[in-house]
């Protein structure tokens, strides 16, 4: 239902976003594994390619709009225009408000809503000229309830979610879907870090921490899987989901209950 459509998908290199852009490959689409470390990029873009799928490597700092336009600027040059966006880099410090340093402030709200207006506002133009398009934002459950020592991360994963709403509005009559994907806590190497550093925040052991803080408001005591989150993705890029956009879809276990 993909092939031959042009796919970005940021920080691709690891995570959530490498398994979407292997599901999205395995639909004879052209992805572009974008991410800021260059080496995991490489990796991953040669694995799909010997696979006998079809992508390419592009080192980006989403956060700086010379980097993005560059990234885009090459995918276009090498497949063609832009049919579908999946924003997905992010990161995540954790602290106390009043101890909260501004540059991590900054660095998050840049990575991850900035860096995701930048994306769309360079990718969007591809998209009108071909009357369609898909935009796919990886928010989080944290986009609608907050959890402590997360004021940076809660704040632009909410932004995302109020700016996919926004790009609903104005791209529609391009046939241009945009929502956003809202997981609960997946096990990656990002969730993995927050382990740690939500054991020492609690004072409890790392090997606590999934019970009795990750899960402990959700009622399925499951970690989401990437492939639950990449198959989402696919069914949101393909033709049933037409009128499915504006939309913030949770995938976290019962946590958010909206």
């Amino acid at each position: 239902m993909l092939k031959n459509k042009t796919v970005i998908v940021t920080g691709a290199g690891s995570g959530i976003g490498k398994t979407i852009a292997s599901h999205i490959a395995k639909q004879k689409a052209q992805v572009v594994i974008a991410d800021l470390n260059e080496t995991a990029a490489r990796a991953h873009a040669d694995e799909i390619n010997d696979q006998n799928g079809s992508a390419m490597a592009i080192s980006c700092d989403v956060a700086n709009e010379q980097s993005v336009n560059n990234m885009v600027r090459k995918a276009v040059e090498n497949f063609g225009p832009i049919d579908i966006l999946v924003n997905n880099a992010g990161l995540q410090f954790i602290s106390k408000i009043e101890e909260f340093p501004l540059e991590k402030w900054n660095q998050l709200i840049s990575v991850m809503l900035t860096g995701t207006f930048l994306c769309t506002k360079a990718c969007v133009p591809y998209m009108k000229q071909s009357n369609w398009g898909r935009i796919i934002n990886i928010s989080s459950a944290h986009g609608k309830t907050p959890s402590p020592w997360k004021c940076a991360y809660v704040a632009a994963k909410h932004g995302i979610i109020g700016f996919t709403k926004v790009m609903a509005c104005e791209l529609a009559q391009w046939n241009i879907t945009a929502n956003s994907i809202c997981p609960g806590y997946v096990l990656t190497p990002l969730v993995e870090k927050q382990i740690t550093d939500l054991a020492k925040q609690h004072n409890i052991s790392e090997e606590q921490v999934p019970e009795q803080v990750l899960l402990k408001n959700q009622p399925l005591k499951k970690l989401v899987s990437t492939t639950e989150l990449a198959e989402l993705a696919l069914y949101l890029a393909g033709p049933s989901a037409q009128c499915i956009t504006g939309q913030a879809l949770s995938i976290d276990g019962g946590w958010t209950y909206s």
